[in-house]
């Protein structure tokens, strides 16, 4: 087939032939709904690689470290001149072009990690401007700590709320979740903590917290710490995750009986099969990270170990003891994980309430955890979560 006539993609695809790249163009796209991206900024990325003719990680990175910095500089500008709401959307986005710049750079040296804490100081600069009611937290873990937010319901109907536990995936961080929806939840009168858990964003870089299989020891902790609070309601706390998220939350939920409701935002069904293709095909599969990054986030120094580690994370013989209420979303094309898996995890779950909904190319979101059309993802899943914990 000649190009001319290759039929096109049902999707933006800014760099044909670079699935990661693509993807992680679309993923800072589709947060402009919630303050995540400008397309002129993020076209000012794209514009430099090609320009530069490049194709590489470090260029990513110089690429969007050098927009991340003339967007932090225009934040500071506003900050100066007493703008703080003009400040506090140019420090969100400077954020997330840091924190996307770094995220593909492993193993994790001194400029990126030089980064990474600047992409924190721009979102804790965006919560002191934003005059949004978001805590910096932290929740008691094994002799320490993991950071998180705690963003409080809006227009609650009573003093305690319902309070979603929401973690992130293999390779994001809770400041991109905050991009990704997050905001919608307060509206609806439901409470939100974002958790870096084991494995990513800070409690890895700085924590030292690498990833494990028994991902219920963070949820159980994030409980534990919200029934302490007099503004959650401790009967109705749902947890939430996506991509590798989907299987942290059905792990979660099926674990720890205090979890009310879940959401595998892209299911998983077995991970370890899932990277055991990857690395069988030389990693030319469809993935959203370099290979290497399977290691770095078990602290181990080749493939083989990181498969042993991953041996654990199979969901089969665990989600048939969860009780709650559940639903897995996915796409129906999507490329990093096969749609079988996600009905895999529906049928196996043991919850009398449960249902998959699945994206379609057709109406949008078909893709991995719904980047293609994630403001239709994210209304129904905050449809879904509202019906079970405000109006149940």
């Amino acid at each position: 087939m000649t190009q001319a006539t290759q039929k096109a993609p049902p999707y933006f695809l800014y760099f044909p032939g670079n699935y990661r790249w693509s993807a992680a163009i679309l993923s800072m796209l589709s947060s402009a709904p919630w303050g995540g991206a400008d397309v002129s900024e993020v076209d000012k990325i794209g514009r430099l690689l090609k320009a530069r003719g490049a194709r590489d990680d470090a260029s990513w990175f110089d690429a969007c470290i050098e927009v991340a910095d003339e967007v932090r500089a225009h934040a500071e500008r506003y900050a100066a001149s007493g703008h703080p709401y003009s400040s506090s959307s140019f420090y969100l986005r400077a954020c997330k072009y840091y924190q996307m710049g770094e995220r593909f750079r492993t193993p994790k040296d001194k400029p990126a990690l030089d980064v990474y804490r600047t992409s924190i100081e721009c979102f804790h600069r965006f919560v002191a401007l934003a005059g949004l009611k978001i805590e910096i937290v932290e929740v008691p873990f094994e002799g320490g700590s993991l950071p998180g937010y705690f963003l409080h319901a809006q227009n609650a109907s009573t003093q305690r709320a319902p309070c979603v536990v929401h973690f992130d995936g293999l390779d994001i961080t809770k400041e991109m979740i905050y991009m990704r929806g997050v905001p919608e939840l307060p509206k609806r009168g439901i409470s939100v903590l974002i958790m870096d858990g084991p494995g990513t964003g800070e409690a890895i870089r700085f924590r030292g917290h690498y990833l494990r299989h028994d991902y219920e020891v963070a949820g159980s902790a994030c409980v534990d710490y919200l029934e302490k609070r007099t503004d959650v309601d401790p009967k109705k706390i749902a947890v939430v995750a996506n991509s590798l998220g989907g299987y942290y939350a059905p792990r979660c939920a099926a674990m720890e009986p205090r979890f009310a409701a879940c959401v595998a935002w892209g299911a998983i069904w077995d991970y370890h099969a899932t990277w055991k293709k990857r690395i069988d095909a030389a990693f030319n599969a469809s993935m959203s990270v370099p290979g290497h990054h399977i290691t770095w986030i078990f602290g181990v120094d080749s493939l083989d170990a990181a498969l042993k580690k991953l041996e654990p994370f199979r969901l089969d013989g665990v989600v048939q003891k969860m009780r709650c209420p559940f639903l897995v979303t996915h796409g129906a094309d999507d490329e990093q994980v096969p749609l079988a898996d996600a009905q895999a995890l529906y049928d196996a779950s043991g919850s009398s309430d449960k249902t998959l909904r699945v994206f379609t190319a057709a109406e949008g979101g078909a893709q991995h955890c719904m980047r293609d059309y994630l403001s239709l993802g994210i209304a129904e899943m905050w449809n879904w979560l509202e019906d079970k914990l405000v109006r149940a």
